[in-house]
């Protein structure tokens, strides 16, 4: 499997991007360790996983501790070791996609009301599925970007880092 691994972190100066090579690391903690390491002093550090152009695993720390995780599909975990690393230890399943185009259908003050994608219903997305609520990502907007047909985990990425405020990062990071 193709992997690649972002940390961006936001600390006094702003926002700053590293890539993470997942390869070595053994477990979780190893995971959190090497996100920690990117920005030590960020309010709020963030890793994004993409592999095979098909699975996005978040990660974000606050303060250095206080980890949350989502995966857009349970299924990373079962396919990959970093998959079974990032994702093994989510028990509970984020909002079922059935739940998913139900609220968008009863929440008439979301601004993203007709941008609202079709969504995939064979995805199973897990764990917390409003980590970047605080950031302007609500839990129907993360899951909407991954369940959105034609959307690859690098398009929902850099959705995400332009909506947060580090998608010129994110783009400088990529092209290296």
């Amino acid at each position: 499997m193709s992997t690649f691994a972002a940390a961006v972190g936001r600390g006094k100066n702003g926002w700053t991007a590293s890539e993470l090579d997942l390869t070595g690391l053994a477990d979780i903690d190893e995971v959190v360790d090497a996100l920690r390491d990117v920005e030590p002093d960020a309010d709020v550090a963030l890793l994004f996983v993409e592999s095979d152009d098909q699975y996005l695993a978040i990660l974000r720390l606050d303060e250095g501790e206080d980890l949350r995780v989502f995966g857009s599909d349970s299924a990373f975990a079962e396919e990959s070791r970093i998959g079974s690393v990032l994702l093994g230890e989510i028990e509970a399943p984020a909002l079922e996609i059935d739940d998913l185009t139900s609220s968008a259908a009863s929440s008439p003050d979301d601004d993203d009301e007709d941008d609202r994608p079709a969504t995939d219903p064979d995805a199973d997305p897990v764990g917390d599925a409003e980590l970047l609520a605080d950031l302007g990502i609500n839990s129907s907007r993360l899951l909407g970007l991954c369940g959105k047909e034609g959307m690859l985990p690098s398009d929902v990425t850099a959705e995400i880092c332009q909506r947060i405020g580090c998608g010129d990062e994110m783009e400088e990071l990529r092209e290296a």
